[in-house]
């Protein structure tokens, strides 16, 4: 089954990224089983060039979390021990853009043990 991204949700991934390098951008992802709805931006988010930490005290009460979103300016977009980690505690949807951001080919999806899932752009 794959996971299904709103053209809003994804286009605004891919320029969150572009706009946070050199730097890492992250980001939960709000939405239902395998349907993304919008990307939660955290306050107190800290982006550095190998990380983006969360402040989990600022995740409203109604999160409805279902996976992290994050960008990679390395160019790679395989999960780190540290990203697996972090996607065990938030959901099952776990979005990575890689450096240059342009496009369906600079993301990819992965669940919380690190396979490969299909990714769906929706209107």
């Amino acid at each position: 089954m794959p996971i299904l991204i709103p053209l809003s949700v994804f286009e605004l991934f891919l320029h969150a990224s572009r706009s946070a390098y050199p730097n890492e951008f992250g980001a939960l992802i709000r939405g239902e089983g395998a349907k993304v709805k919008e990307l939660l931006l955290l306050p107190g988010t800290i982006q550095g060039k190998s990380f983006a930490s969360f402040s989990m005290h600022m995740l409203p009460i109604d999160s409805k979390a279902i996976g992290v979103a994050h960008s990679h300016p390395s160019g790679s977009f395989r999960p780190s021990e540290a990203d697996l980690h972090m996607f065990s505690k938030y959901g099952n949807v776990n979005l990575i853009a890689k450096y240059p951001y342009r496009g369906l080919d600079d993301i990819a999806c992965y669940n919380r043990t690190g396979e490969r899932q299909e990714i769906e752009i929706i209107e």
